[in-house]
């Protein structure tokens, strides 16, 4: 006879971190909410497509202000009072996030926009030359 076993689910250990970062990266399509410690280690996270949100409703705002709401409950269980905020990309979650983040009681010191930008970009095509017109 077969015997089922049972896995004992692990308790998530709680790592006590009252200051932290705040990484929101939103997109076109979606929003990716992160909180790590000062160092950088990743101990919280959710997006729009986590919840459970498919196609083009993980690109709105609400979606975004969801997503924030479910990174920030697992983050408080570490412990975690105050963040600076790094803002990474162009998508419409950005500011929702933002304020969520506020409204859930996280004391916001610092908010930094990291969006990466071109300094010279990328190679234009070459020109239609007149002959190729005809």
């Amino acid at each position: 006879m077969a015997v089922k076993k049972t896995k004992s689910k692990q308790k998530v250990k709680r790592k006590n971190i009252v200051s932290g970062v705040a990484h929101i990266h939103s997109t076109h399509q979606n929003t990716i909410v992160a909180f790590s410690d000062e160092a950088g280690n990743v101990f919280a996270w959710s997006s729009a497509g986590a919840i459970g949100y498919k196609g083009t409703k993980k690109k709105t705002p609400y979606a975004a202000g969801l997503a924030t709401t479910a990174a920030v409950e697992k983050a408080k269980e570490h412990g975690l009072k105050e963040v600076r905020v790094e803002l990474k990309g162009t998508g419409s979650g950005k500011d929702a996030a933002r304020k969520q983040i506020e409204a859930l009681g996280i004391i916001i010191k610092e908010v930094k926009d990291v969006t990466p930008i071109p300094h010279n970009g990328t190679r234009p095509p070459k020109k239609v030359l007149k002959r190729d017109l005809k």
